[in-house]
């Protein structure tokens, strides 16, 4: 079994540029659908994520190619609408080829989703918003059969600012008559990053990044070469590496308006950042102070995914640390790996109280979901002792070349 062996203690120095943004690029990936014609996707990490999202592609009859970073798409051959049970069961996101194949082919079938189980994360909204856009969805078993004779403009209110169903929504409204607008939609970079693929195809989307998302559907998109941001999560869990572990690290490639709350964060627990638009420079001694409580919350609340990788930094912290988990109940997974390396963390419901450790010690430790996985990496640089963490295949859903990347900064890490 494969493992991420890990010798903590050693300083962090050098700089790190951040691959492409998963939650951004397999949106990105299924909006190929859209334009019956060939996409090339820059900045494309190499993900097991990403590997699932091309055999979707792949399955329903697209041609991909991949070379370096950059993934070819040519939807132009797509000849099916139905995903089988064991690709959607690969990853959460896989539910948003619906919109996308619904509005190409007029039909989709497919189950339920897979992905990290973080708790109930029902696809309702989803569904919600292609009704309204004029889908007939009959549900059987956990199986999705979704039919249109005409996807039509309308008015969506999402109830939550739900991200998928916000993608969702946007890729079928591109192939329905008429303007749609979402209400309530999520704010995302991920979603302004959608919508700039999107028009990149042709397509007249605009309002992403705010509350409310105006697609003017049913115009023929074209071919389009597009490059994906850079992932602000992985950029989260480097710059909490440096500031539990000490050293000074540069993270390139992530605008600075994205990662603001990490980067005060970490300002209030001691560390000393400097920011220009693309690169973050983060000085820890790895001697920080607790900070005001984190609630995480939709963006730009702080992110849910950053918590993990943060709490983890925040382990050593003097003084008392309180977090409160607003998006996913099952978050707090981490929490039983990070004890049993000598951290004091009490949870109760979606409140985690942590209360610096003077030090960590190296374990045994598996991780349990992707961002938890990220946070037992994170601990580990910074305790003492040699560590080793199994369960990679969650961590390889979302960091490429994760050991590489913090060796090559210094980092006692590696791969067997």
């Amino acid at each position: 079994m494969s493992e991420i062996i890990i010798s903590g203690g050693k300083r962090l120095e050098g700089a790190v540029h951040v691959h492409g943004a998963k939650n951004s690029v397999l949106p990105i990936l299924a909006a190929t659908i859209l334009s019956g014609s060939v996409s090339v996707i820059h900045n494309c990490p190499r993900l097991s994520d990403v590997d699932a999202t091309v055999a979707i592609l792949e399955h329903l009859g697209c041609r991909v190619s991949r070379e370096g970073q950059t993934v070819t798409v040519d939807s132009s051959t797509l000849d099916r609408c139905d995903i089988p049970d064991h690709l959607m069961r690969e990853m959460r996101s896989s539910v948003i080829f619906l919109g996308a194949v619904l509005a190409r082919t007029g039909e989709a079938r497919l189950c339920a989703p897979g992905g990290c189980e973080l708790g109930p994360r029902p696809i309702d909204l989803h569904l919600a918003a292609l009704r309204r856009l004029g889908a007939d969805i009959r549900e059987k078993g956990g199986d999705l059969r979704c039919r249109t004779k005409g996807l039509r403009g309308t008015e969506i209110s999402l109830t939550i600012p739900s991200v998928g169903a916000t993608e969702n929504a946007m890729l079928a409204a591109c192939g329905a008559k008429g303007e749609t607008v979402i209400y309530n939609a999520a704010r995302e970079p991920e979603i302004v990053d959608l919508q700039q693929f999107l028009n990149a195809c042709g397509a007249r989307v605009r309002g992403a990044g705010s509350s409310a998302v105006v697609v003017e559907g049913g115009i023929p998109l074209h071919m389009a070469e597009y490059t994906v941001m850079a992932d602000r999560i992985c950029a989260a869990t480097y710059l909490s590496a440096a500031a539990i572990a000490g050293g000074e690290i540069e993270v390139e490639g992530v605008p600075r308006s994205q990662l603001v709350l990490i980067t005060d964060l970490f300002s209030a627990a001691g560390c000393r950042i400097r920011a220009e638009e693309r690169r973050i420079w983060l000085e820890s001694d790895g001697r920080l102070r607790s900070v005001p409580p984190v609630r995480t919350a939709p963006y730009p609340g702080f992110p849910t995914d950053a918590q993990p990788p943060v709490m983890a930094a925040l382990t050593k912290a003097r003084g008392t640390t309180v977090f409160v988990e607003t998006m996913f109940e099952n978050r707090y997974r981490h929490t039983q790996e990070l004890v049993r390396m000598g951290a004091d963390i009490r949870v109760e419901g979606r409140v985690a109280v942590v209360c610096g450790a003077e030090k960590l010690h190296g374990a045994n430790l598996e991780a349990a979901d992707l961002r938890g996985g990220a946070a037992l990496v994170v601990a580990a640089l910074g305790a003492e002792g040699e560590s080793r963490i199994s369960g990679l295949h969650h961590i390889d859903r979302g960091y490429a070349d994760l050991t590489e990347r913090l060796a090559a900064l210094g980092g006692a890490i590696y791969r067997n």
